[in-house]
This record gives structure tokens, C-alpha cells and sequence, in this order.
């Protein structure tokens, strides 16, 4: 995808530009074939138009765009994103189907059909569309028809002899019109460009919906995953806290204990309690989300399973990172164009301080009174040029500052876009090795909280401990499976998060802008 070189630099004086014998050989790349032809045969005439539209049509006042594009290579992240194995793919289109969950397929199914967010953005790409197709058609020759049937009195003190000065006639006509803008200086041509280059823009902006629907869908999914785990472990610990307050009660009964140890274990039933019902409301307002990304009203997720994710594989880090993510991100992807578009808006601007050019013919039937219009005689033709001229560039020359302000700020975007994907990719391989280091440690903690509770339940059943004991090392089981249910979702909501900061499998197939 690159960007058409700019319009030859037009020099400007203080009055006007300066018209020497390099006109011609400038002029000459810009004409079609067929209208290089046309000028050859048109006749001293227009030869004589041509050059006084340049000399009194205005010229462009040679602004430059300051900004430019960053190149990835020039960005360091080779430490930050660390080594890549060579055989690392990037994420699929249909990357959700690795985690084996029917449920979640039919999800992403539903949401991809009845989301309005991208529906609009569908929609606005068929706009793009079609505002590109109105810009082709203008460029094309245009024909149109016409017919009246006037009554009217002509002027005895103008161009009209006796007796057609101040007599009442009817002026009858029927004419078909044609016009073709010759578009000598690309004006046309830009507009076209920067249409298409906008619909191109669109185009991944839907991708970039589509990309932020189906991640948002698997979050909120592996979060009631993630609500379903905890709920269970909570469960357990309300069940586990009623039989330390009952056997509290007992030895407070047989004078073991005192009330201190009892009002203790009366306070964290309500505690667990009050976690199970937080939970609770946690996972109604994650079906709800669910719900709302689906385009459904709140009922449509309230009878979902219990998802039941699992990751075949951890997605691994392609090669390349810098340059392909050009290609691979949908957002990084629509900025660019829009740098492209910005770049024909200034080739259009520019070419506005040429004179625009017109070819227009007319053929038809007009006659004094509607009894003689089909009579031999009644035929009008019209052919010739019609010459725009703008002698006064000031307005011309803030559109061409409007232009460049334009370009620059599309390239700032591309830039800030681009370098906050690396960021975004660098940020979650960061997580995932912390992550990874935290389940190492996590997987000791249980491992040895799991021991101390069968050692506390052995000596309990061998009558050398009491069943406090058991118990109490049973709270500290839960709490580390409680952690462990946080890692694993934890997980699972990063895998998707760099499946996001990679592009969720899109790939646009187009090479770098060349830089301006």
C-alpha cells in the first residue's frame, strides 16, 4: 500500500506564479491519452485559454507536512518481548475454538450475528463504500436531459429585432447535455484515492469491532468461569465454618473453650455468607454483559451452563513482532490508511489551484412556439470548454494547510497507535510470565497446606488431635484453592488478552506506507 507521489511543487512569488517554458513539460504527465489528443487538435483558441487560466489561476503555496511515520525496526522490544520459538504461529480467525467449550462457540456465533455495535460498524462501511462509489461517478462523463416550455415577452432594448422585441412568444426546448470534468491535474483522481483509501479504513475498523466483540464475549465468559470456581470454594467454606462453630459450641459446653473462641467463630459464618452473595451478584451482572454483547435483552444468559473453558494450548509468541503487527493488528491497520487518505487530500488540495477544465456539449431542439419544435431547422448543438479559474488562493491556501494538518495528525495517530500495540503485546507477555512464576509458587503452597491438613486429619482419626485442628488446617486448604481458582481464570483472561494485543487472527495482506 503506497502512497501515489505528490504533485509537482508549484513556485509562488508574492503576486503571482512564475510562468516560464517549464510549463509544458510539467503539465504533460498529468494528461490522459484522449485528452492529449484533443488539446493537439483544439485550435490556437484553446491553446490561448490554457495560458491565461495559469496565469491567473492561483498556486499552490509549497507547505510541507511535518510529521513522519515511525518505522517498527526503530522501536526497541526485542528484550521486552523475549525469545520466540521458531515455529510460533499467529492467533487463528476462529482462535475461541481451542478452548474446546461448545457453549462458548455458540456464544460467539450469536454475538457475531446480533451485536448492533457491529452492525454499525457495518454499516459505516457501507457508507465508505458508497461515498467511494460517489466519487468514481463523479469523475465519470455525465449526461442529463432536459425540456421547458416557456412564455414569456422578449425585450424590445436588447438583442432581439422587430418583431420579436416586445412580442409573446413560447420558447420551446428539449436537449440532452453532456459533461466531462478532463481532470488535468488529478483533483479527481485524488478524491477517488482518498475515498477508497477511507473504505479500506472501514473495512478494518469492522475488523477492530468484530476483534473487540468476540474478546469482550470469552472475558466475561472465563469470568463466570472464574465467579463458578470461587462460588464453590465458598460453598465449601460455609459449610466447613458451621461445623467449627457447632464444635465450638460443644467445647464451650464442656468448658474447653471460652466465649472468646466462640463469638470468633460466630463472626466468620455471616463473613463467608455475605463473599457467597457478592459472588452471586457478580455473576448475575456477568450474565447480564453477556447478554447485552449478544444484542439480547437480560434474560437471554440467565439459564447458561457452567462454562467449562480449557486451553489446548498456550497461544505463543510469533516471530517478527514489530513489522508483521503492522499487518496483523485491524486498529494499526485503519490508521494507516487514513495516513494514505490524508495523503490524497493534500494531492487533491493542491491540484485546486489549477484551473479546472470541463468539456460540455449540448444537443437537442429549440424553437419559437411549440407548433415548430420537431420542424427541420428546430437542431441545437453546443461543444466546447468550460474553464474554472481561481484567481484568489487565499482560501485555497488554508484548504492546503487543513490538508497538511490533516496528514500530520493521522501520522501521529498511526504512531501513538503503533506504539502502544507493542506495548500492549510486551505488557501481556509480561503478565504471562508473572503469572507463570505465581502458579509455580501457588502449586507448592497447596501442595504443602494439603499435607499439614492430612497430617491434622491422620492424628485426628489416631485420637492424638482434636477436630479444631482439622479444621482450622482445612480453612487454610481453602483459601489456597480459592487463589488457585484466581490463577487458572487469570490465565485464561490473558490468553485472550494477547490473542487481542496480536490481532485475534486478522491479517489485511498489505505492505508497509511508504513514508512521505
Amino acid at each position: 500500500m503506497k502512497i501515489p507521489p505528490a504533485l509537482p511543487e508549484n513556485p509562488k512569488t508574492n503576486i503571482m506564479c512564475k510562468i516560464s517554458s517549464s510549463l509544458k513539460s510539467q503539465a504533460r504527465p498529468f494528461l490522459r491519452p484522449e485528452v492529449a489528443a484533443w488539446a493537439a487538435t483544439s485550435g490556437a483558441a484553446i491553446a490561448a485559454a490554457l495560458a491565461t487560466a495559469f496565469l491567473l489561476s492561483g498556486c499552490a503555496a509549497g507547505i510541507v507536512p511535518v510529521s513522519k511515520l515511525v518505522a517498527p525496526e526503530t522501536l526497541a522490544a526485542s528484550q521486552s518481548l523475549g525469545a520466540v520459538p521458531s515455529n510460533a504461529a499467529w492467533p487463528a480467525d476462529q482462535w475461541w475454538l481451542r478452548y474446546h467449550d461448545p457453549e462458548l462457540d455458540t456464544l460467539m456465533n450469536q454475538a457475531l450475528a446480533g451485536s448492533p455495535t457491529l452492525a454499525l460498524a457495518e454499516a459505516r462501511l457501507a457508507r465508505a463504500n458508497a461515498v467511494a462509489g460517489y466519487a468514481r461517478a463523479q469523475a465519470a462523463p455525465g449526461f442529463s436531459a432536459a425540456a421547458s416550455s416557456e412564455r414569456g415577452k422578449f425585450t424590445e432594448n436588447y438583442i432581439y429585432p422587430p418583431p420579436l422585441g416586445g412580442s409573446t412568444f413560447t420558447t420551446d426546448t428539449a436537449l440532452i447535455n453532456f459533461n466531462w470534468d478532463l481532470d488535468f491535474w488529478g483533483k479527481n483522481r485524488a478524491a477517488i484515492a482518498q475515498a477508497r483509501s477511507q473504505a479500506h479504513a472501514s473495512e478494518a475498523d469492522l475488523a477492530a469491532a468484530r476483534l473487540a466483540l468476540t474478546t469482550s464475549v470469552a472475558r466475561a465468559w472465563f469470568q463466570m468461569q472464574r465467579l463458578a470456581l470461587l462460588e464453590d470454594v465458598t460453598q465449601a467454606s460455609i459449610q466447613q465454618r458451621e461445623e467449627i462453630l457447632t464444635l465450638t459450641r460443644q467445647r464451650v459446653a464442656a468448658g474447653l473453650d471460652t466465649r472468646v473462641e466462640l463469638r470468633q467463630a460466630e463472626s466468620e459464618l455471616p463473613q463467608a455468607r455475605v463473599d457467597l452473595a457478592q459472588l452471586e451478584e457478580s455473576m448475575n451482572l456477568a450474565r447480564h454483559q453477556i447478554a447485552a454483547l449478544l444484542g439480547a435483552g437480560p434474560d437471554a444468559a440467565l439459564n447458561l451452563p457452567r462454562p467449562r473453558a480449557q486451553a489446548s494450548q498456550t497461544i505463543a509468541l510469533p516471530a517478527s513482532i514489530p513489522a508483521n503487527l503492522l499487518g496483523r493488528r485491524p486498529d494499526l491497520v485503519a490508521a494507516r490508511w487514513r495516513v494514505e487518505a490524508a495523503d490524497h487530500q493534500i494531492l487533491r488540495a493542491k491540484a485546486e489551484y489549477y484551473p479546472d477544465i470541463n468539456l460540455v456539449a449540448s444537443v437537442g431542439l429549440i424553437s419559437l412556439g411549440n407548433s415548430s419544435l420537431l420542424h427541420k431547422g428546430s437542431e441545437n448543438t453546443a461543444f466546447g470548454p468550460a474553464l474554472t479559474l481561481p484567481l484568489f488562493s487565499s482560501s485555497l491556501d488554508a484548504n492546503l494547510r487543513i490538508a497538511d494538518a490533516d496528514y500530520d495528525a493521522a501520522v501521529e495517530q498511526y504512531n501513538a497507535v503503533l506504539i502502544d500495540s507493542l506495548r500492549d503485546v510486551a505488557d501481556q507477555i509480561a503478565s504471562q510470565q508473572a503469572l507463570e512464576t505465581q502458579a509455580q509458587q501457588q502449586q507448592q503452597a497447596v501442595t504443602t497446606i494439603e499435607d499439614a491438613y492430612s497430617l491434622a486429619l491422620q492424628r485426628y482419626k489416631a485420637g492424638l488431635g482434636n477436630y479444631l485442628t482439622v479444621l482450622t488446617a482445612e480453612t487454610a486448604v481453602l483459601q489456597q484453592r480459592r487463589i488457585s481458582a484466581q490463577l487458572s481464570a487469570r490465565a485464561l483472561d490473558l490468553d485472550v488478552e494477547l490473542v487481542r494485543a496480536l490481532g485475534g487472527g486478522y491479517d489485511s495482506g498489505a505492505p508497509a506506507i511508504a513514508q512521505r
